[in-house]
């Protein structure tokens, strides 16, 4: 490993980890969180979706949140959608970079997006082909890359499959997610590092669930397999309504823990991250935060 070699962390918890909370925070709380993110030197926050309001009304105002944004911060801003819609409204909105979805199971595109692998695959290509008209960034998701909650494990081929053919549509990156935390290891190392010698490492992300208590040790088979881009969630928020079992994100305390432990770079101030955390404890009364977040605190020396 090159000494102090950069590992990008993106902070899902404004969309990912919000979406599924039973309590709705507000577009003030929601910018209180974020402003904490980048107070702690996140690099790219995830901050809401372009989505009905009837189906994820965690996210109603999300265009509001994006009009109160310093986008003279550096940060990279992103949102989810669902489709061109979504694509639109994003790009009016200067949106710096938007995320589609398309899992690598049918029954699972069927139940989160109603349409067959087939359908979302063009539709996918189609939002790629308005993007290059826009000039603007959009980055693809292949969820359930491991496992899917109907149809069980997952062919790597698939994976591979979809991957290859949303980079050659366009799409800036491809997120490989765990999406409801059923990966291993050992799992995660041999799929990551075909992708990686088939599409390039650069051109991948890997986005974690600790629902077995395996989300930091997937980081780590992912960093072994030459992944240096991860999503995770501050306080490990997260969970997918559409995904049955899915609990939350790995934890941005925990990876950023682990990585800089490692020897490796985030640029991630941890007694503030570790403030964010507990601010969105107390804006959403439902995060315990990372598995180590009991020892950081006392390292860092912060009152629990």
């Amino acid at each position: 490993m090159t000494t102090r070699e950069i590992i990008t962390i993106n902070d899902v918890g404004p969309r990912d980890g919000l979406q599924n909370q039973t309590k709705h925070l507000s577009v003030d709380e929601r910018l209180l969180l974020i402003n904490a993110l980048v107070d702690a030197g996140l690099p790219a926050i995830e901050v809401g979706a372009f989505v009905s309001p009837k189906a994820v009304p965690a996210m109603a105002g999300t265009d509001e949140v994006f009009q109160q944004l310093d986008h003279s911060d550096g940060v990279v801003y992103s949102a989810l959608i669902p489709n061109a819609k979504g694509f639109k409204h994003g790009a009016d909105l200067n949106v710096p970079l938007m995320s589609l979805v398309l899992a690598a199971s049918s029954t699972m595109n069927e139940k989160n997006i109603r349409m067959t692998t087939a359908y979302a695959l063009e539709m996918a290509q189609s939002v790629l082909e308005l993007s290059k008209e826009r000039a603007s960034a959009v980055q693809a998701y292949v969820a359930t890359a491991w496992e899917c909650p109907f149809e069980g494990r997952v062919s790597g081929d698939e994976v591979l499959r979809l991957s290859a053919l949303l980079l050659e549509g366009g799409a800036s990156k491809i997120v490989i997610a765990d999406t409801i935390g059923a990966a291993d290891p050992d799992a995660v190392y041999k799929l990551m590092r075909r992708l990686a010698n088939e599409v390039g490492a650069y051109n991948l992300s890997c986005h974690f669930h600790d629902t077995r208590g395996m989300g930091v040790a997937n980081v780590y088979a992912a960093i072994e397999a030459g992944i240096r881009q991860f999503d995770a969630s501050i306080g490990g928020l997260g969970g997918c309504p559409f995904a049955p079992g899915a609990t939350g994100n790995v934890a941005t305390e925990d990876v950023v823990l682990l990585v800089e432990q490692m020897g490796y770079q985030t640029g991630i101030d941890m007694p503030a991250l570790l403030k964010a955390s507990d601010l969105v404890s107390v804006l959403t009364g439902n995060s315990p935060g990372g598995r180590a977040k009991p020892w950081l605190k006392k390292n860092h020396s912060i009152a629990l």
